[in-house]
C-alpha cells in the first residue's frame, strides 16, 4: 500500500515567536508559536515541525515551556530540533512532549551521536535535518555540501554522502533543506532532492523553496515522502494546507 504523502508547517522559534527569512537572513516576526500550532493542526497538517533557530544560546527553557504548550493543543506528531547535541536532550524533549526529535550540527561534529541516541529510543524518534547548499568545489561530487550553524558554517562534507551515512546509522527519516531555496519561494531543489533519493531509503522531507501550491507535486516526483514549508503557510491564505493538499492530490499522489 502506498503510504500518503505529509504536508508539514515549519515553525522556525526565535526567543519564543515564529520567524521566517530569506536564506536563513533577515528573520520577521510571523506569530506566535502555540497559536500557529493550533491553526495548522486544526486545518489539517499531517505533522508540525518547530526549530529552534538560536539553540546555541543559554535560554533553553524556553524552548522546552513552548514545546509542552504546543504538545498540549496539537494532536497531531510533533518534530523538535535546534540545539540537540546528546540522548539526554532527546529524552527531555519527549518528555515535554515532542513526538520526534530533529539533530542537525551535533551530529555532523560526532556522528556517533545518532546511534547513541537510536539505539535507547529507536529510530522512529530522531530525524536527521540536513542544510545543504550547491557548491563547486570538486572534492564534493554531488555538488552539495553540508552546512551547520543555520547554513552560516560550511563543513566540506558532500550532502549525498552524509545522509546515506546518517540514514545507515539509523536516523528514522531526513528533513533535506536547500539553503540556496530556503525562503525565495521559488521552488523545491528538484536535483538535490533526486541525489539524495538515489542513495536513502528511509523517509525524505523536502523543505526549503515552496512559494505555490504547485511547486510541491514536483518535489514528490523527484521523491519526497513530505512536503515542508513555512512561509507559504504563515503569510498565506488559511485554507493553504488544504488547497496544498488538493494540488498533491490533483497530481495523483495519495494525501491524508
Amino acid at each position: 500500500m502506498t503510504v500518503a504523502i505529509r504536508v508539514i508547517p515549519c515553525l522556525d522559534v526565535d526567543a519564543g515567536r515564529v520567524v521566517k527569512g530569506i536564506n536563513f537572513e533577515g528573520l520577521r516576526d510571523a506569530g506566535d508559536p502555540v497559536e500557529l500550532a493550533r491553526r495548522y493542526n486544526e486545518a489539517g497538517a499531517d505533522e508540525i515541525t518547530f526549530l529552534d533557530v538560536t539553540a546555541s544560546s543559554s535560554d533553553r527553557e524556553t524552548t522546552y515551556d513552548v514545546v509542552g504548550r504546543t504538545a498540549d493543543e496539537v494532536f497531531i506528531p510533533l518534530t523538535v530540533g535546534g540545539g540537540v547535541r546528546t540522548a539526554e536532550d532527546v529524552d527531555r524533549l519527549l518528555r515535554a512532549g515532542a513526538d520526534k526529535a530533529s539533530i542537525n550540527t551535533a551530529a555532523v561534529s560526532r556522528p556517533d551521536v545518532i546511534n547513541e541516541i537510536t539505539e535507547r529510543f529507536g529510530s522512529q524518534v530522531l530525524v536527521l535535518s540536513l542544510d545543504a547548499r550547491r557548491t563547486d568545489n570538486p572534492e564534493i561530487p554531488s555538488g552539495y555540501e553540508v552546512t551547520t550553524h543555520g547554513g552560516r558554517t560550511g563543513t566540506g562534507t558532500c550532502a549525498v554522502a552524509w545522509a546515506k551515512e546518517a540514514a545507515e546509522r539509523g536516523v528514522g527519516e531526513i528533513l533535506l533543506n536547500s539553503i540556496d531555496a530556503d525562503g525565495t519561494q521559488d521552488g523545491f531543489d528538484l536535483e538535490m532532492i533526486r541525489a539524495v533519493r538515489a542513495e536513502v531509503s528511509v523517509p525524505l522531507i523536502a523543505s526549503g523553496g515552496a512559494g505555490k501550491p504547485e511547486d510541491f507535486p514536483p518535489a514528490i516526483e523527484a521523491g519526497a515522502d513530505a512536503v515542508l514549508a513555512a512561509s507559504i503557510f504563515h503569510f498565506g491564505p488559511d485554507d493553504m494546507i488544504a488547497t496544498v493538499k488538493d494540488a498533491i492530490r490533483e497530481a495523483g499522489f495519495p494525501v491524508r
